[in-house]
């Protein structure tokens, strides 16, 4: 098998090769790592890279599988780390430049140490925009994420380095966030698979500067990796006080039994968004899909307004949070950006702020009862394709801002609900674009069982940018 071919090899393959003995944990890091030689100069997915520590990590794990004790479910796997969450030993700069690199790194964020447990082998840390703050991925300090699609256009964000990365082999897994559709745009950006579990099924400390709206949750090429993360990562944590407590179920068996007589809703608009032509066609004929599955398929909109408003005040409020210790010498040094949405979410009032709070529990009541009639609402995970690197929205956009180029994401980070991003077609010029599965909220295996039912009869995994493309 050559270097190319197990540097794709998803997760759940690697895992039943190791069993095997027919592939070792040595030899698949050292692929991710040939392909991050290869192609990171250019795409820019991690902005540090552990090699050495990699490959004796790899080398320890072989070690387990030789005495047949292999120490958890994602023993020897290849495996990023957004540049958001704490990891011990590896500096944590979240794409700043006022973040100290050298202080004390001696520990692991929540998910970083479910990660070590079971024995993943952590390659390094992927490029995020500063503080995560919006949903594409350059910053001050790492500089442009670029997508392999279309080294000219955006990976998206702000989990744009893992979904980089993925696509590119270098480690078939990445651990990203989800403000407002975080790890959602990157996987469609990119053609990925992304899930944003329910608020709470996996335990995030440090605390994210973007409080409730914020989900820690998988990227991966195929659902049954993101479903064998999930298994990992949604484990409780006791600096997370909001955790669930672990759910009794097992993400990588329930995405098996298909989708015969489930309910589903599937709106093209949502009754507001004014949806890319070709991404509607493309999402309209993977919702017939599920029809053809036994699923009950009909088109409705989900009945509320734009919540933008909202979402905005929620989160421009959190960057000036954010922001509050660092005095304008420092600013300076930011992204201007972010320094602009944390001015304007500074001067909001208290009552403002739970004026919107209150509109925002009324919008999770209002998809509570949705859900009493649909199990699922099917629709385009973002209205376009991926756009200009470079650029917070297209060229000649009406806003200013992302969250008008993301409408169908943030909603469902305001109500908490478990939704992924799984590939389902590409635009005529070759750009991937995703369909998003929503679920009620808790109803996290439901969703991955869709997604998988799905990707089962279009799997699109072995379309992925080509090694000369990327050269061009």
């Amino acid at each position: 098998m050559s270097v190319d071919e197990i540097a794709f090899l998803p997760a759940s393959r690697l895992l039943e090769l190791y069993r095997a003995r027919e592939l070792s944990p040595v030899e698949a890091t050292e692929a991710a790592l040939y392909q991050i030689d290869q192609h990171n100069p250019r795409v820019n997915a991690y902005c540090f890279v552990d090699a050495e520590g990699a490959l004796s990590q790899a080398k320890e794990s072989e070690e387990r599988y030789k005495r047949g004790e292999p120490r958890g479910r994602l023993e020897g796997v290849p495996t990023s780390v957004k540049d958001v969450f704490l990891t011990r030993g590896w500096p944590t700069l979240r794409g700043s430049r006022i973040v100290d690199p050298n202080q004390p790194w001696d520990e692991d964020a929540a998910v970083v140490a479910r990660l070590r447990e079971h024995g993943a082998v952590l390659l390094g840390k992927t490029t995020t925009p500063e503080l995560g703050w919006k949903a594409v991925t350059d910053s001050p300090l790492t500089g442009i994420t670029v997508n392999p699609w279309d080294l000219a256009r955006t990976a998206g964000g702000s989990s744009g380095g893992g979904a980089a990365a993925v696509v590119l082999g270098m480690g078939p897994l990445t651990i990203g966030t989800d403000g407002g559709g975080s790890i959602r745009i990157p996987a469609t950006f990119c053609g990925l698979v992304g899930l944003k579990p329910t608020y709470g099924r996996v335990p995030l400390w440090p605390v994210s500067p973007f409080g409730t709206l914020s989900h820690a949750g998988p990227m991966s090429s195929t659902v049954a990796d993101a479903a064998l993360m999930l298994n990992v990562i949604a484990k409780p944590d006791p600096r997370d006080w909001s955790a669930l407590p672990p759910e009794e179920v097992d993400y990588l068996n329930a995405v098996e039994g298909g989708l015969e007589g489930l309910r589903i809703a599937f709106s093209p608009d949502f009754g507001y968004v004014d949806v890319d032509p070709e991404v509607e066609e493309t999402v309209k004929r993977a919702a017939q899909a599920f029809e053809e599955m036994g699923a009950r398929v009909e088109e409705v909109d989900p009945g509320f307004e734009d919540p933008i408003d909202i979402f905005e005040v929620h989160w421009f409020a959190a960057a000036a949070n954010a922001l509050r210790p660092f005095d304008e010498r420092l600013r300076e040094l930011m992204d201007p950006g972010l320094v602009e949405i944390a001015n304007e979410g500074s001067g909001y009032s208290a009552l403002e702020y739970l004026e919107a709070d209150g509109r925002r529990s009324d919008l999770g009541i209002r998809m509570s009862a949705f859900h009493e009639t649909y199990d699922l609402l099917l629709s385009p995970t973002v209205p376009i394709a991926a756009f200009e690197v470079g650029r917070e929205v297209p060229e000649g956009w009406s806003h200013r801002r992302w969250p008008s180029w993301t409408p169908f994401t943030y909603p469902f980070n305001l109500t908490q609900q478990p939704a992924a991003s799984v590939p389902c077609g590409f635009t005529s010029s070759g750009l991937p674009i995703g369909l998003q599965i929503v679920g009620a909220r808790y109803g996290d295996a439901l969703v991955l069982r869709a997604a998988h039912a799905y990707q089962t009869i279009h799997p699109l995994v072995d379309q992925r940018p080509s090694c000369a493309r990327l050269e061009g």
